[in-house]
C-alpha cells in the first residue's frame, strides 16, 4: 500500500513537472501566403503573418494606437530630425543581436525600386546609425506623421540578408524567386518554419522573444498553422468539425446560420478599409476592349457613367447581406474621412449613365474587361459579377477576369487591366496613408505606387505634397479635404463601400477583433 501511495505521489510530481501540451492555433482564409520577404508585397494576409516573425520599430494596440516595439521611445530633435532609441538585448531568430545597423539597412532596403513598401519608406527619409541602439532619421521635410510611415517597415537582419543574397527586395510582380521569399530571420514572437504554397504556412513560438519578459505575450499559442482553403463550404466544414480553430472570412450567407451553432462564435465589426474600382487612364488606347485608337476611361463622362450605373444599395443588401457601408469616400472611417466626402457623388441612375456615354461618343456602349480577385476581399467575385450586370444595363459589356490573389496583384502591379476591384486600408489612421500611395500621380520614386490607374493630375499632386509637409493641423486637414474632393469630382476612382468583417471562431478559442482585420496571435487563447 505504501509502495502504491509512493508511486501515485511520484506520478503526481511528474505530471506537475511535465510541460503543458503545446497549443496549436489552426486558421484559414481564402487566399495563400505570398512571400516571406518583408518588403516585397504589401498585402493583407501576407502582412498579417509576416508581422509575427518580423517586427517594426512600433506596433499597434487594440485601438490601433502606436506603441513601442523594437524602439522603446523616440523624440523629434528638430523640424526634420527624429531620434529613435532601440530596445536592448533583442536577438534575431538565428541568435545574432539586433542593432541600429539592421534598422538603417531595412529602411534603405524598403526604399529600393523592387520594394512594395517604398511609397512609405521614401517619405521616412535618410536613416543613420548614432550608436548600437540609437538611430536618427533626417526627413525630406517637416513630417507630421512620420511615425505612421515608420510603422509600415519591418526590420530584418542586415548580416543575414547580405549572407543570403537578399540585399534588395524580391521583385514580386515579375515572379522573382529569392532566398528571402522562402526563408525568414526576424525578431518576432514566432519563428517562420515552413511554407508549402497552397497547402500551409507554419510558425512556432519564439521562446526568446523580448515581449515575453515584458508581459506582451498574453495568449497561450505555441504554433500557428495557416491553411488557405478557397472553397467556402470546405473552409466552414473544417471549422465546424474542429479541424481548424478560426476563419478570417466566413461567407456572408452563412453568418446567420453560424450564429445559431453552439460550436462556433461569430465576432464582427467594421473594417478600416474602402473597397473601390480603379480605371486604367494611362494608355491612349484601352488595352482590353473593342474601342480602337482611344481610351474611353480617360473621358470624365465615361467614368461618371460607370459610377451612375452602380447600385451600391443592391450590392449592400443582396451581395453583402447587409455587411457593408456604402460610401463616396476613399478614406477608411478611422483614418479621418472628411464628412464632405462621405456621400456618394452620383446616385444610381442608369438613364443618366446611358446619356453620359452617348455624350462621350459611345451611344451603343463599348466592351472592356473587369479584373477581380476571387479570394481577397469579402465576396469579391460576387461583387464583380453584380457590377458586370449593372454595367451591361447601360451598354458597357465587361468580360470578367477572375484571378487568385497572387496573379491578381501581379497584373495590377504591371497595369495589365482595364478596370479592377481594389481595397485599401488596414491599420493607418490618417488620410495621408491613402493620398500619397494611392491617389498621387505615379512618379516612380514611391509616390503613387498604388495609383494603379496611372492618372496624373498636377494640381492634385500639389495639394497632397503640401499636406505632407504642413504642420498646422487645421491647414493640413483643409489641404487633404481639397485633395480628396478633387479625386471625387474627377472620378479618378469609384468608391463602393467599407466592409463589415465577421470572424468565425471555434468554441474554446478567444480572439480580439481589431478594426484593421488583423488577428494578433500573441493575444489568442486556445482551451
Amino acid at each position: 500500500m505504501k509502495r502504491a501511495l509512493a508511486a501515485f505521489a511520484a506520478a503526481l510530481l511528474l505530471a506537475a513537472a511535465a510541460p503543458a501540451a503545446a497549443k496549436s492555433f489552426r486558421w484559414s482564409s481564402q487566399g495563400d501566403f505570398l512571400t516571406a520577404d518583408p518588403h516585397a508585397q504589401n498585402e493583407g494576409i501576407n502582412s498579417l503573418l509576416a508581422y509575427h516573425f518580423y517586427e517594426r520599430l512600433t506596433a499597434r494596440d487594440r485601438n490601433l494606437k502606436l506603441v513601442p516595439a523594437l524602439a522603446t521611445r523616440w523624440e523629434q530633435v528638430d523640424a526634420t530630425t527624429w531620434r529613435f532609441h532601440l530596445r536592448k538585448g533583442v536577438k534575431f531568430h538565428d541568435g545574432t543581436p539586433f542593432t541600429a545597423d539592421d534598422v538603417v539597412f531595412s529602411i534603405e532596403r524598403a526604399q529600393l525600386p523592387s520594394s512594395n513598401f517604398k511609397t512609405f519608406a521614401v517619405l521616412i527619409g535618410k536613416p543613420r546609425r548614432v550608436d548600437d541602439h540609437t538611430v536618427e532619421i533626417a526627413t525630406p521635410g517637416p513630417s507630421p506623421i512620420l511615425l505612421e510611415y515608420v510603422n509600415t517597415i519591418m526590420i530584418m537582419s542586415k548580416a543575414w540578408a547580405l549572407a543570403n543574397g537578399a540585399a534588395r527586395p524580391q521583385d514580386f510582380k515579375n515572379a522573382e524567386d529569392t532566398y528571402a521569399a522562402r526563408n525568414a530571420n526576424g525578431t518576432g514572437p514566432f519563428r517562420f518554419i515552413s511554407w508549402e504554397p497552397e497547402v500551409k504556412t507554419v510558425l512556432r513560438r519564439n521562446p526568446e522573444w523580448w515581449g515575453i519578459a515584458a508581459g506582451r505575450f498574453e495568449g497561450n499559442v505555441d504554433e500557428i498553422v495557416y491553411r488557405p482553403i478557397k472553397s467556402d463550404a470546405t473552409r466552414m466544414a473544417a471549422l465546424v468539425s474542429g479541424e481548424i480553430d478560426f476563419v478570417l472570412d466566413p461567407p456572408l450567407q452563412d453568418v446567420a446560420r453560424l450564429k445559431s451553432n453552439p460550436l462556433v462564435r461569430i465576432v464582427e465589426g467594421p473594417e478600416n478599409r474602402v473597397i473601390f474600382l480603379v480605371m486604367e487612364q494611362m494608355r491612349d488606347e484601352l488595352k482590353y476592349g473593342n474601342v480602337k485608337g482611344k481610351n474611353p476611361l480617360r473621358d470624365l463622362r465615361v467614368r461618371q457613367a460607370l459610377y451612375a450605373a452602380i447600385d451600391v444599395e443592391a450590392i449592400r443588401s443582396q451581395v453583402m447581406r447587409g455587411q457593408s457601408v456604402p460610401t463616396g469616400s476613399m478614406v477608411p472611417s478611422r483614418a479621418g474621412s472628411p464628412p464632405s466626402t462621405e456621400p456618394r457623388l452620383m446616385p444610381h441612375d442608369p438613364a443618366r449613365a446611358r446619356k453620359l456615354l452617348a455624350e462621350a461618343g459611345y451611344p451603343n456602349g463599348f466592351e472592356t474587361q473587369l479584373l477581380c480577385p476571387n479570394n481577397r476581399y469579402v465576396n469579391d467575385e460576387r461583387i464583380c459579377t453584380a457590377l458586370s450586370a449593372m454595367f451591361a444595363k447601360v451598354g458597357v459589356k465587361v468580360s470578367l477576369a477572375l484571378q487568385p490573389r497572387a496573379q491578381f496583384f501581379q497584373k495590377v502591379d504591371l497595369t495589365d487591366f482595364a478596370i479592377h476591384l481594389y481595397g485599401w486600408g488596414g491599420a493607418p489612421t490618417d488620410p495621408a496613408l491613402v493620398l500619397g500611395p494611392v491617389l498621387h500621380s505615379f512618379d516612380g520614386k514611391g509616390k503613387g505606387d498604388f495609383n494603379s490607374g496611372k492618372y496624373a493630375d498636377a494640381e492634385l499632386d500639389h495639394l497632397i505634397d503640401a499636406s505632407e509637409a504642413e504642420l498646422d493641423p487645421a491647414k493640413r486637414a483643409s489641404l487633404m479635404e481639397q485633395a480628396l474632393q478633387r479625386v471625387r469630382t474627377n472620378v479618378y476612382t469609384i468608391p463602393l463601400h467599407r466592409q463589415v468583417i465577421p470572424w468565425a471562431v471555434r468554441k474554446g478559442v478567444t480572439v480580439f477583433h481589431r478594426p484593421d482585420n488583423y488577428i494578433e496571435m500573441t493575444w489568442v487563447k486556445v482551451e
